[in-house]
């Protein structure tokens, strides 16, 4: 298993811009791969995920947005929330570009950030149920498990990306929730 060492660099305001274009060209591309280009989970400004979740996601006061930098370049970026009082932390946003794809970057920027963050007790993710590289990575690169199926004919205690009550309308109906507890 490769576990290329990069670097999470916090972002910075002067980033902000250049990295949700890149979390949404990452997103994209990994749709595009699956259905081609005419593909009916892009939302109606071409997007498989919205400027105003990514946004929210850097904005909540409990989230921490980093750049992953592999020899001086930004290659990806991540977004977590961290709850210090339950140990139960949450993995909201993880892109590589494409041109980097399957060169361990992904892997080692989650090797960096669980090492940053060892009080851990679990991380929770989620991720579309299209996206076979995601489920692939989470749960036999990062460990993680599939505790649920999130579709039509099951309802989550978890908030989903289309939750109402947070604003967001968008994401597709089925998702995979992924849960990695962490051993002391």
């Amino acid at each position: 298993m490769k576990n290329t060492k990069v670097t999470l660099a916090p972002l910075t305001a002067d980033d902000r811009e250049q990295f949700i274009l890149d979390n949404q060209w990452a997103f994209k591309y990994g749709a595009m791969m699956e259905f081609g280009e005419c593909d009916n989970h892009i939302d109606d400004d071409g997007e498989i995920i919205s400027r105003t979740t990514i946004e929210k996601s850097i904005d909540n006061e409990k989230s921490e947005a980093y750049r992953i930098v592999l020899d001086g370049k930004k290659v990806g970026g991540l977004i977590i929330t961290i709850d210090k009082e339950t140990k139960h932390n949450h993995l909201d946003i993880l892109f590589v570009s494409p041109e980097a794809h399957s060169k361990g970057i992904g892997y080692g920027a989650w090797q960096a950030v669980e090492a940053l963050y060892p009080e851990t007790e679990i991380w929770e993710t989620c991720t579309p149920y299209f996206e076979k590289r995601n489920i692939h990575f989470y749960v036999n690169k990062c460990g993680f498990q599939i505790d649920e199926f999130w579709c039509e004919y099951y309802k989550t205690e978890h908030n989903m990306p289309d939750d109402k009550e947070n604003d967001l309308d968008e994401g597709p109906d089925e998702m995979f929730h992924f849960v990695k507890k962490m051993k002391r």
